[in-house]
């Protein structure tokens, strides 16, 4: 299936016509992140422990806490207890990324898209390089917004947009961008580009919270797939 229908109510879905600059994010959208999460999850929750000196049940209710209200456990760590961003996303980005195999099939669909091709993430540039590599998609990027390039500021804040558009020079308006967490399309959409929702086959097996689910139906969402290469091949046919 390249595209859900989720919605009775018709509206206006922006389209791909005009679009110059495609802009990722990486983890669960370009690949389904349960071949990767269950390793990130857990060293999360062992560096929530070891830093606050607390249980893994109180770790695991704050790491799940933190990232809902400030867009990632490592802000909320910073803004409430003075965290060391470096040491942190160094430690729980210790991941073996052998999961991940080639994917020759997205890797032909990106490098057809006409114009420039970014990765917008909030992991760092050295886990996004990883996972590139391992899928073997990594020629076909210009360059990759991390964490740090934001000033650790996590999507979906506003000024992360502003600072990856004025460092890359995009025009929103030109500009699609395909994202797991409809939240994280809302100042897309508003800046004027073409939101993507991506739903990855086994993104169910993850131990997603509810609200990470959310959003299918939301008006700052044009299109919504659980098949990011079927639905890329069906945009070039279109173009």
């Amino acid at each position: 299936m390249q595209e859900t229908a989720v919605s009775s109510v018709p509206r206006v879905r922006r389209a791909f016509s005009h679009v110059e600059t495609w802009v990722f994010d990486l983890d669960n959208t370009l690949y389904p992140h349960h071949l990767l999460w269950e390793q990130v999850d857990e060293r999360i929750r062992r560096y929530v422990s070891e830093f606050l000196k607390v249980t893994p049940e109180e770790a695991h209710r704050v790491q799940k806490d933190y990232y809902q209200r400030y867009g990632t456990t490592m802000r909320g760590l910073m803004t409430e207890h003075g965290l060391d961003p470096d040491a942190y996303l160094e430690f729980v980005h210790q991941i073996d990324h052998s999961p991940l195999v080639p994917n020759p099939a997205l890797g032909a669909a990106i490098e057809k898209l006409p114009g420039r091709k970014l990765i917008l993430t909030n992991g760092t540039r050295k886990h996004a390089d990883a996972v590139l590599r391992k899928l073997e998609i990594h020629p076909h990027f210009e360059d990759v917004f991390d964490i740090a390039a934001a000033d650790l500021d996590p999507k979906p804040l506003p000024q992360v947009y502003d600072r990856f558009l004025a460092k890359h020079g995009v025009d929103p308006v030109k500009a699609a961008m395909f994202e797991d967490l409809a939240r994280n399309l809302e100042v897309p959409h508003l800046l004027g580009m073409t939101t993507v929702l991506v739903v990855p086959v086994g993104a169910q097996e993850l131990l997603r919270e509810a609200w990470e689910n959310e959003g299918r139906d939301a008006p700052h969402v044009d299109h919504v797939t659980d098949d990011l290469t079927g639905f890329l091949e069906g945009v070039l046919a279109k173009r």
